[in-house]
């Protein structure tokens, strides 16, 4: 990101380390206290979900495929509601003097109005950090990874920027074994999602030498007697985020939106991708062979989907 970092990758707890800074992310169904929040004067940043897949039609009128009309009126007033709490929030966290960004969930369908989606709701500011959420690789279930590369193409055709890539390890580990066949995705800054206290033998993962963010604390690993990190004036299932680096640091490469140096495979990932063979071709692949992805929690509220309880 052409800024230094004052952790390396296989620090333990880099969270506890005071220097590093902090970064909330939340959903519109996380219970915010902002006076409370605010009084941590770790935390750096504030990340919302902004779009979810391709935009919806609430035109309420002909066939609504087996729906109501009163529930498509109900969805409806809960999009709105739902954007009306996105600008809010930003306002808060702007006056507040946090840094703000906006995320995507890329579902399966056209990559190019998903991006249009996004860049409508979420209408982002030139300081502003954008995010591809990118939940799994089973194409049915989630934006597969030629699309993703169309995705993030558009947003930076449309903003002259790339977006940061939020997801797991096991997606990760794919495309870096696959970076020749998804040479965009494979150097996005990466946001990191794993819970537990290290991520130590993780990186280097083809072009990513560390996480630009790391989400160590969701609702799959706080609860009311134990959690990493507790943030003021939010309830157990806030995700929390660090950065290697400070905030000063934090606030040079934020908004950036540039690539990461491309690099040779080396021999682990070369192993890697024997390891997740077959692969018939790029977006068909065998779950049964790879592993399934276990969901990642920036955008899904845990009430919502069943995790599975594979250590990522």
């Amino acid at each position: 990101m052409g800024a230094p970092v004052q952790a390396a990758a296989n620090d333990i707890l880099p969270w506890k380390n005071p220097n590093n800074a902090l970064v909330v992310d939340a959903y519109e169904l996380n219970t915010i206290d902002w006076d409370s929040l605010l009084s941590d004067k770790r935390i750096a940043a504030f990340i919302s979900k902004a779009s979810d897949g391709l935009p919806e039609s609430f035109s309420c009128t002909g066939d609504h495929a087996g729906d109501t009309i009163a529930h498509c009126k109900t969805m409806w007033r809960k999009y709105a509601v739902s954007r009306e709490l996105f600008q809010t929030r930003r306002l808060v966290a702007r006056a507040a003097g946090l840094l703000w960004g906006s995320y995507h969930l890329a579902r399966p369908g056209n990559p190019v109005d998903q991006a249009n989606h996004f860049l409508e709701y979420a209408d982002p500011k030139n300081d502003e950090m954008m995010i591809l959420d990118l939940e799994g690789i089973d194409p049915e279930k989630f934006m597969s990874l030629e699309d993703a590369q169309i995705f993030v193409g558009h947003i930076r055709a449309r903003t002259g920027r790339y977006p940061v890539l939020y997801t797991n390890h096991n997606t990760a580990r794919y495309i870096a074994a696959y970076r020749k066949v998804y040479p965009v995705l494979a150097r996005l800054p990466i946001w990191y999602a794993r819970y537990k206290p290290d991520v130590k033998g993780v990186f280097p993962m083809g072009n990513w030498d560390n996480y630009l963010m790391w989400q160590f604390s969701s609702g799959t690993n706080c609860s009311k007697r134990h959690c990493p990190y507790r943030v003021p004036g939010t309830l157990t299932d806030i995700d929390v985020n660090v950065a290697p680096m400070s905030r000063a640091e934090l606030v040079r490469v934020w908004a950036r939106g540039t690539l990461l140096p491309a690099r040779e495979p080396d021999p682990p990932l070369i192993l890697a991708k024997i390891e997740m063979e077959p692969h018939a071709r790029p977006g068909t692949l065998d779950t049964a062979v790879i592993g399934t992805d276990a969901i990642v929690t920036s955008s899904i509220p845990q009430s919502a989907v069943v995790r599975t309880r594979r250590d990522f």
